[in-house]
């Protein structure tokens, strides 16, 4: 138990990255059009995660220093501030979305209507980042969000058809009656939805939260290679029973109640149970990421104190940004905007940000001014220079894809 408290860094940061709103909805819906043929997609996010997050952890653990400030040292102010601009938006975006992934899990547990919880769960995100110490609210939240687990034991419930899966894994193939620029459209976003910014922004500002030194690297390594594969295998479980429910029913998955529908037919009430707890853990993780992040990047960028460790008087400028980007993220929700489409659109949009977050954190770890013996070697070089030229490919190609797909419809 005490070396499960010692990742939860990265089990909350892998949770919300890899299953918040737009990635509980997105991945059910792949699933669901699209069967096992964007595995692999999924695969490589959760390998290019690892290696951007190692990274990251080590930068940390050597130099104190997160990953923002060194975007900003690395590409100069004025890009550094397009960069800033972007993730921001991004990051904002998903809050929003993450607000109302947690209303609705509560919808679904008391039958209120979703954006009456809105302006409550906003404020309870808040309470808990004035509030609460970083470590607690890492272990209650990413411990919590292992309730999704249910979704693992509702594949197996679910009696697949082994033989079929792994033809299907391993031969992808655009199934009849989708196009190729909507199948590579979803490779992008669930490619987006692994990688995503904020994942590397948290982990490594949570380091700095935590003082990491060259003591910790062992325990940022595990909270590496335990937390992301982790948190790609509940999103491979996800897409995997929307598979076998959905897969050829000729149903569009657009809501929270058929994401967690599978869990219900294989499980019952007590599995729904579950996985509505899972789903609020993973969501309100997720927002508290977000938040957190909106406030980590500006406070690295500009300069200034920053983190839930410092004084509140010491870092109030921290703390007003995230106190306002909860409030703008509450009241777009409150307007009724579909919040899956805003965190599907953020998640094409955070593609194109990507390689401007990436670099930095591979050029510093492969500077030996900086990190000495921890410098990256050839294989950590290798795998960082494949992902950026795929990060590449990503951006360049994400918004037009988009537009001739109408965004996957």
């Amino acid at each position: 138990m005490k070396n499960l408290l010692k990742v939860t860094l990265g089990i909350l940061t892998a949770i919300g990255g890899f299953v918040d709103m737009g990635d509980l909805v997105a991945s059910a819906v792949v699933g669901s059009r699209f069967g096992f043929a964007l595995v692999w997609v999924l695969l490589l996010g959760v390998i290019g995660i690892c290696v951007y997050a190692e990274m990251a952890g080590r930068v940390v653990a050597v130099t104190g220093r997160p990953t923002f400030d060194l975007v900003r040292q690395r590409l100069g102010p004025r890009v550094a501030l397009a960069n800033l601009g972007a993730s921001f938006l991004v990051t904002a975006l998903t809050l929003a979305a993450e607000l109302a992934g947690v209303a609705l899990a509560i919808e679904l547990l008391s039958g209120v209507a979703y954006l009456l919880w809105i302006p409550a769960v906003a404020f309870a995100v808040w309470l808990v980042v004035w509030r609460v110490g970083f470590e607690n609210m890492e272990r209650v939240f990413g411990l919590a969000g292992l309730a999704l687990v249910v979704f693992v034991v509702a594949f197996f419930k679910l009696d697949p058809h082994w033989g079929d899966i792994g033809h299907q894994i391993t031969h992808p193939s655009v199934p009849s009656g989708e196009g190729h620029p909507t199948y590579f459209y979803y490779a992008i976003a669930l490619f987006s939805s692994a990688m995503t910014p904020y994942e590397v922004f948290f982990f490594s500002s949570g380091g700095a939260e935590e003082r990491w030194s060259r003591k910790d690297l062992g325990l940022s390594r595990l909270n590496v290679m335990l937390g992301f594969p982790l948190g790609g295998l509940l999103a491979l479980a996800i897409t995997a029973c929307a598979t076998l429910v959905f897969k050829g029913q000729s149903i569009s998955v657009d809501h929270l109640s058929q994401v967690v529908l599978p869990v219900g037919l294989a499980l019952g009430k007590l599995g729904l149970g579950l996985a509505l707890l899972g789903v609020f853990a993973a969501t309100f993780g997720a927002a508290l990421e977000t938040a957190l992040s909106c406030g980590y990047t500006v406070g690295q960028y500009f300069g200034w104190t920053w983190g839930k460790s410092a004084a509140p008087h010491r870092a109030s400028r921290f703390h007003t940004v995230v106190l306002v980007v909860l409030f703008a993220a509450a009241a777009l929700i409150l307007t009724s905007v579909d919040p899956v489409k805003v965190t599907e659109y953020s998640l094409i949009f955070a593609a194109v940000a990507l390689p401007l977050t990436y670099l930095p954190i591979l050029v510093v770890a492969g500077d030996r001014d900086f990190m000495g013996d921890q410098v990256n070697g050839k294989v950590a070089n290798t795998l960082g220079t494949f992902f950026l030229v795929v990060v590449l490919v990503a951006a360049v190609a994400a918004v037009p894809l988009m537009i001739a797909t109408k965004a996957g419809l």
